[in-house]
């Protein structure tokens, strides 16, 4: 099964970042706050949404930082997928 995203909604996957602190010890992604840098994963065409026309900006593959609580979370195939709006894409990371 796919996830395909309608109008100006993208799929992101978060991140997995492990830091490690000053001292050397490796902080988990447990251990850490929600990740905000995300992977795309699909991308919705845009199109009219709101009586606005709306070009997509990312693509698959992109990392972005994506709003703390925005979107809706969706689980699939045992994987955790986020679907945002592409407004709520607070910018992409390069």
């Amino acid at each position: 099964m796919k996830i395909r995203p309608l109008a100006d909604k993208v799929v992101v996957k978060a991140v997995e970042i492990e830091e490690t602190t000053s001292s050397g010890i490796i902080l988990s992604a447990s251990a850490q706050e929600k990740p905000q840098v995300a992977e795309v994963v699909a991308v919705g065409p845009g199109g009219m949404v709101d009586g606005n026309e709306v070009k997509m900006n990312v693509k698959v593959g992109d990392k972005v930082i994506t709003g703390q609580y925005s979107g809706t979370k969706v689980k699939l195939n045992k994987e955790e997928y986020t679907i945002v709006r592409q407004s709520d894409i607070l910018a992409v990371v390069e």
